[in-house]
């Protein structure tokens, strides 16, 4: 499935507005160089955040953090080393994770959004 189209973008975009009411500008969506792809990067006063959006449909089987494992982390990092060389910014850097959980997929009226910050360094 392309994520810019259908349940993937449907995640990210609820991800984004859910930072954007805590206070944060998405500084970019989909950064994507050859090691991995970054979801969303946005920033604070403080931090600039390289967040992973997992959207599941229950944590029946695993809560959804738990798929970003070592692998993951390392292309992440990779990914965010690579963004940081091109932008300079004073901030500090995070990696966090949001889940989603849409039993009715993008039908959900009301997804339950678990923000883990710090989740990996």
């Amino acid at each position: 499935m392309d994520r810019r189209n259908g349940i993937g973008a449907w995640g990210e975009e609820r991800a984004a507005k859910y930072l954007k009411k805590k206070g944060f500008r998405i500084v970019e969506r989909n950064f994507s160089c050859r090691w991995g792809e970054i979801d969303l990067i946005a920033a604070d006063r403080s931090y600039l955040v390289f967040v992973e959006v997992k959207l599941r449909r229950s944590d029946a089987f695993a809560r959804a953090a738990e798929f970003v494992d070592l692998r993951k982390q390392a292309r992440l990092t990779a990914a965010a080393e690579l963004w940081l060389s091109r932008h300079e910014t004073e901030l500090q850097p995070r990696f966090d994770v949001i889940e989603i959980y849409a039993p009715e997929g993008e039908q959900t009226r009301k997804p339950l959004i678990n923000h883990l910050e710090d989740a990996f360094q």
